[in-house]
């Protein structure tokens, strides 16, 4: 595996990503989308950067805007914009030798609502979710309320109504969600799963918290999300290592 740091220009600035490859190529890439006020470089992305190139997958994590080592305010993004830093980075890994052409998407909390309209978008993406809402109402009155992450700009966006609720009808859709989530509650786990189309699956982890703290749901999360995006993106005869 090797590991590449990039730059990504978007408007106002550059996005940071970093950029794991497996020993084969090309290779289909992955793209991890972190959640409100994380970064590329908590420990579940850095689980997944070992777990997915060793199975033959490239995984990109990148930085929203405001958010760890890219340029801009967390406060001054909205849902459009990190759907933007999204598309910008898909748009650079398109253009990377090395890389098939085919992607994936995983997020965590926000980071998968994103990831959903951005699947809903493109189509033909498969995507894995960890503990995302089905809407943001919660979230909106809960940070705006405590001054935390969210600001005007995704305060207005949100009355619109445009990006209230996560899409519906997106297929190859694996919903895992932690039964003891006390961010974002189960109950839009199983929405989300009820709104997909096939294939999908909902993946629930006993005792599991919105940040998948303990360290056996944080691996049992990993494994299934390898296993669910190899199973779309990589043909038996290209996978680097074998599935558990």
């Amino acid at each position: 595996m090797t590991v590449e740091r990039h730059r990504v220009p978007v408007a106002g600035g550059a996005v940071a990503l970093v950029l794991h490859r497996p020993a084969r190529s090309p290779a289909p890439a992955v793209v991890a989308c972190h959640g409100l006020g994380a970064s590329k470089d908590t420990d579940k992305y850095l689980r997944l950067a070992e777990a997915l190139p060793a199975a033959g997958l490239a995984l990109a994590r990148f930085d929203f805007r405001g958010c760890g080592e890219s340029s801009g305010r967390e406060d001054e993004t909205t849902i459009a914009s990190r759907i933007e830093d999204v598309e910008a980075v898909l748009a650079f890994l398109a253009a990377q030798p090395g890389i098939d052409g085919h992607f994936g998407l995983l997020g965590s909390s926000l980071g998968g609502f994103v990831a959903l309209h951005v699947a809903a978008r493109r189509g033909g993406l498969p995507i894995v979710t960890w503990n995302t809402p089905a809407s943001l109402t919660e979230l909106a009155n809960d940070d705006l309320e405590a001054g935390r992450g969210l600001g005007v700009p995704f305060a207005l966006e949100y009355a619109t109504g445009r990006y209230a609720l996560a899409p519906r009808g997106v297929p190859m859709h694996l919903v895992i969600h932690g039964e003891a989530d006390e961010v974002v509650g189960l109950a839009h786990g199983v929405t989300l799963h009820e709104a997909a189309a096939e294939p999908c699956e909902l993946l629930l982890i006993p005792g599991g918290d919105h940040r998948l703290t303990d360290a056996a749901h944080r691996a049992q999360a990993v494994t299934a999300s390898r296993d669910w995006l190899i199973d779309f993106l990589l043909p038996k005869g290209a996978r680097g290592a074998p599935r558990r």
